[in-house]
């Protein structure tokens, strides 16, 4: 049997609901201010996360969602300078603690660091982002505890490309078979298991109804006291089922036939 030895976090939509309470008002900040009348409501950001990366985002919105007369000159101009506003608008909201950490997300890194499992992040959305949402949600201290961090600025290839995995993988000496991935997304658990990680879904308000199949355990979140956690389904189910949150204990179980 494999042991678990490490943690790769997916960020957006895992260690917080970022995308929904973050990410959306930021664009739209940053659309008002250069008097766009673009709007992202909740139904049609769910559509638009279709697409990994905020630019790209923009990009497909621009050509599928707004007629050839309301599209801007210069996309390829004002794209970039939208996204650096957004990300401006984005550390705010972080800074004003107006994002909190999902269930569970804290409880189960204090957990690993007792035990000695090893933590990174694997993500596509941009080094600056991380690194404010870390600070904010954790404390600066945070930055240490993860040995790596793993963002669309060291690795552009974004998921469901498995590149941020690879990265992870390589820069750790490890194993596919001794980390779990932790990820809300269709687009990363695809990442992942092309990688074969074996992968644990916390699913976010966009995500619920994402493909999860392969995935060794999938649940609502991972479950506090006092906020207990559902578990959905996933290959090895069966191992927690009734437990009311996920821990590292409960985490071991997966692997103990892997």
């Amino acid at each position: 049997p494999m042991t678990l030895k490490a943690l790769l976090f997916d960020v957006d939509g895992t260690l917080a609901e970022t995308e929904r309470d973050g990410h959306r008002p930021a664009f739209n900040k940053a659309f008002a201010d250069h008097d766009l009348d673009w709007h992202w409501d909740e139904a049609l950001y769910g559509e638009l996360l279709a697409v990994t990366g905020g630019q790209e985002r923009m990009h497909r919105y621009i050509t599928e969602h707004l007629e050839p007369g309301q599209r801007p000159a210069r996309p390829e101009e004002l794209v970039p300078r939208l996204h650096r506003l957004k990300n401006a608008y984005y550390a705010q909201l972080i800074a004003d603690g107006e994002i909190a950490l999902r269930p569970g997300v804290r409880r189960i890194i204090d957990e690993a660091r007792e035990r000695g499992i090893r933590l990174a992040i694997a993500t596509t959305t941009t080094r600056v982002n991380v690194l404010a949402l870390l600070d904010s949600l954790l404390g600066p201290e945070s930055r240490d505890w993860f040995e790596l961090i793993a963002t669309a600025d060291e690795v552009p290839d974004k998921k469901p490309s498995p590149a941020v995995y690879a990265y992870c993988l390589e820069h750790m000496g490890l194993a596919a078979g001794e980390c779990l991935a932790i990820e809300d997304s269709e687009n990363g658990v695809r990442a992942s298991l092309a990688l074969g990680i074996p992968t644990l879904v916390t699913v976010s308000e966009y995500n619920r109804d994402g493909d999860f199949s392969g995935a060794v355990l999938i649940v609502d979140h991972l479950g506090d006291p006092g906020q207990p956690c559902q578990v959905l389904g996933g290959e090895a189910a069966d191992r927690v089922r009734g437990s009311a949150q996920i821990g590292i204990t409960e985490l071991e179980s997966l692997f103990a036939d892997a």
